[in-house]
């Protein structure tokens, strides 16, 4: 056996271990969560007029939003490293499904694994600083693939009232056991099939203008 494929088995078991041992403390972190919800029933509309979402939000909130949206099938982009294998195995055991690439490496064939799976009734989710920020800068992605499949987007955020930061660029929140998550979902956002290239710049700077509307409610809420 080479030393290559000796390195490839022990990632992949490394893997997996740090996902099942990551599903289950989300898992049980997530049974503890109360919940206070607003504005969910722009997601049912969405639905009862035959489209899907492109759901929409930071990178910072992934974990309380990965358990609250669990088993609807949204599908997510997951990177093709080392991290994005055991991240992609954990968000499936919670019934989503993975597109993988990035921003900077296999965006393109990620991009277009979302449009198929969207032409086949299965939602999108969007972290919109994601990979790697800039932390609350919306990249082009999601409102490419909005354009391109005619659904809307669905900005949406989520606020723990006690919680821990990580010292990462996301300033990731982990909610601690037992805490209260404010979830505000915003109005849809269509973006027309003929904005032209140029014209993303506004519908970008306007989401995020609904993202720091929805931070404040969602603060609201909790207070």
């Amino acid at each position: 056996m080479s030393e290559d494929w000796r390195q490839f088995r022990f990632k992949r078991f490394q893997a997996a271990a740090i996902a099942a041992l990551g599903y289950r403390i989300i898992n049980a972190l997530g049974h503890t969560l109360r919940w206070r919800v607003e504005g969910l029933h722009h997601l049912d509309a969405i639905r009862t007029a035959g489209r899907q979402p492109v759901m929409a939000f930071w990178h910072g909130r992934i974990l309380p939003a990965t358990y609250y949206f669990r088993r609807r099938g949204i599908v997510v982009i997951t990177s093709e490293n080392f991290d994005g294998e055991w991240i992609a195995r954990i968000i499936e055991r919670f019934g989503y499904g993975t597109a993988r690439g990035s921003t900077s490496r296999g965006a393109r064939k990620a991009m277009l694994q979302l449009v198929r799976d969207m032409q086949q009734g299965k939602p999108a989710g969007f972290t919109l600083d994601g990979p790697r920020g800039p932390r609350m800068v919306a990249q082009p992605g999601a409102l490419w693939l909005a354009r391109t499949t005619g659904n809307p987007l669905l900005p949406f955020h989520l606020e723990a009232s006690r919680h821990w930061s990580m010292r990462s660029w996301d300033r990731t929140q982990i909610p601690k056991p037992f805490s209260t998550v404010a979830l505000v979902v915003g109005e849809p956002m269509a973006v027309p099939a003929d904005a032209a290239d140029e014209d993303l710049e506004r519908w970008r700077v306007e989401l995020e203008i609904r993202l720091r509307a929805l931070e404040r409610r969602a603060i609201e809420l909790l207070s």
